[in-house]
């Protein structure tokens, strides 16, 4: 399994259920919350992304709490 990165902010309900969402599928994710780290904001913008959740897997993103597109990356 390619590296799973989770770009998130502090009171995000949908940044919850993607967590949720890869932990109850025993998928190991890394965090990184853009309030709390200038770097990993600029990270999200550098990809031309204004939003969080995003999730980074291997070269797929996904952006918001989407289980068709998560299913489809997981899945392969």
């Amino acid at each position: 399994m390619e590296n799973v990165i989770v770009y998130t902010s502090t009171n995000c309900p949908n940044c919850k259920s993607v967590k949720s969402f890869l932990a109850d599928k025993g998928i190991a994710y890394e965090e990184r919350n853009i309030e709390t780290s200038d770097e990993f904001a600029q990270q999200v913008w550098d990809m031309g992304v204004r939003a969080v959740p995003l999730t980074v897997i291997g070269e797929h993103r996904i952006l918001g709490m989407n289980k068709t597109q998560f299913a489809k990356v997981l899945d392969a």
